[in-house]
């Protein structure tokens, strides 16, 4: 655990005769709301109780390893890269904002060389012209930006063969049909990509106008952000069993024996396939698990309420990057409203839910400047009140920021270890024979959260030594640029 945070908010020399005096009076004092706050969060943070959470999520994996559409699904990614694999490959990466093509040259574990090479990318802003495209146009679109990429100079004199093999990271829901197709879902985030095209083979959609073009291109593999996130790792460190996706949303691939999943949910897949494949890569979906099992508060359960679709992701809502803030946000206005913080003015756009951004509170941890004074000067400039906000004010804003993020860092420990547990039975193996492993991570919360990833590590390694391992069996690994090597990795992997 974290060594008590609690310091006194009030000047000591500020008189109880004076807080009577006061224009308006207030339930309690910030000391007291930050001494329950720290209580609620922190209460459920000791190891046996993560255990515990960890244990319950076990017993939620097992009726959906049998049947379900939504989580626990399976790829068609079955094999690991060796990190030998060679070759140059034309990497795609759709994102809700940004589309990407590279060049990826894979060289293998070579002494004095770097393993994997971005040689040239290129990035295309995906604004709301380029969302509202319908159809086939939005192909169009992505084949135009293809045959920019390979046809810059650089490019031209790398390829030794007639055509590029090209891995996909599609950041969308899709239904996988195989390592290279899979039948477009809805997108959502406003693009109209599917009007016309729903349910068609993406590979085909994304094909069809690059052969317009006579483009020496041909499609390798399709994968989504979790598996290219655990196959760019694993190309680099062989001992690489999961990936863990952590920024705006959440989500965890895992590397597990086929018969860890039921039958039902390898349905339509070939008996080739499913004849030669000992392990495949499978997207949890671990952000739809863990109602009843971690413990909230009352701001937890507001955040669920008010939502859009409430118990739909009830992890995603305790760790990551979208309701951070808003989970400190609607502590804060409880704190204006019942303990006078910012002297009881609540900033007018704190009012809107979703208006504390993680980043921003990010941004208030790492500030080390005498008397906070960055961090007051950013939160006015965000969010401005009649008075800048006082030392004491933005004292309370980053405890409350440091309480949530550590319990989210712990309950993604929990999450982790429950998967590690789900992996190691499935094995065959006992924690104490299960060796090392490294776990690929990615986005901007475990990326760049002030000590979100060390916190984390120190409960990982609580949990698995508890569960009898040996010390450091889980290593939290960045994956860097996972989505482009990992789609290049994707494809290599046939080769």
């Amino acid at each position: 655990m974290l060594p008590s945070m609690i310091h006194s908010v009030f000047p000591s020399l500020l008189s109880r005769k004076r807080m009577r005096d006061a224009v308006r009076t207030y339930d309690r004092s910030l000391d007291d709301l930050l001494r329950e706050v720290q209580r609620l969060l922190e209460a459920p943070l000791e190891p046996a109780q993560l255990l515990q959470m960890s244990g319950k999520l076990q017993d939620q994996f097992a009726p959906k390893l049998k049947d379900s559409d939504i989580c626990m699904l399976p790829s068609y990614n079955d094999k690991l890269p060796t990190g030998l694999e060679r070759g140059t490959y034309l990497a795609l990466d759709v994102g809700g904002s940004t589309f990407r093509v590279a060049i990826v040259e894979l060289n293998g574990n070579q002494p004095g060389a770097k393993s994997m090479r971005i040689v040239n990318m290129k990035s295309y802003k995906i604004d709301n012209s380029v969302r509202y495209l319908r159809g086939t146009a939005f192909f169009d679109w992505m084949a135009e930006r293809i045959e920019t990429a390979i046809n810059d100079p650089q490019v031209k004199g790398i390829n030794d063969t007639k055509v590029f093999g090209m891995g996909l990271a599609w950041s969308f829901p899709i239904e996988q049909t195989s390592i290279h197709s899979g039948n477009i879902l809805p997108m959502g985030k406003g693009f109209l990509a599917t009007e016309g095209t729903l349910g068609q083979d993406l590979s085909e959609l994304v094909m069809a106008p690059c052969r317009k073009r006579n483009l020496p291109v041909r499609m390798e593999s399709i994968v989504n952000d979790s598996s290219a996130t655990l196959l760019s790792r694993a190309y680099e460190d062989p001992s690489t069993r999961f990936a863990v996706i952590l920024g705006t949303g959440f989500n965890i691939a895992a590397h597990l024996p086929i018969s860890t999943l039921a039958a039902p949910k390898y349905k339509g897949y070939p008996r080739k396939w499913l004849d030669q494949a000992e392990h495949v890569l499978v997207n949890t979906e671990l952000s739809m698990f863990g109602k009843n099992v971690f413990p909230t508060t009352r701001w937890d359960d507001q955040l669920n309420a008010t939502h859009v679709r409430p118990d739909f992701q009830p992890f995603e809502q305790l760790i990551s990057g979208r309701y951070l803030g808003e989970i400190v946000r609607l502590v804060l206005v409880e704190a204006v409203r019942t303990a006078g913080l910012f002297s009881g003015e609540l900033p007018e756009k704190l009012s809107e839910a979703y208006s504390l951004d993680t980043g921003t509170l990010a941004a208030m941890e790492m500030d080390e400047s005498k008397g906070f004074s960055k961090a007051i000067a950013l939160f006015q400039s965000r969010h401005p009140l009649s008075k800048p906000p006082s030392y004491r004010d933005i004292y309370f804003v980053r405890q409350v920021a440091q309480l949530v993020s550590h319990r989210a860092a712990a309950y993604l420990a929990a999450g982790i270890h429950s998967l590690w547990k789900l992996r190691t039975t499935s094995e065959g193996l006992s924690p104490s024979t299960v060796g090392r492993i490294a776990i690929g991570c990615n986005g901007s919360v475990i990326e760049k959260y002030p000590l979100f990833r060390e916190l984390c590590q120190s409960h990982l390694d609580e949990l698995t030594t508890a569960s009898g391992a040996e010390p450091h069996a889980i290593s939290l690994e960045i994956a860097v640029e996972s989505a482009i090597f990992g789609a290049a990795v994707a494809a290599c992997c046939l080769d």
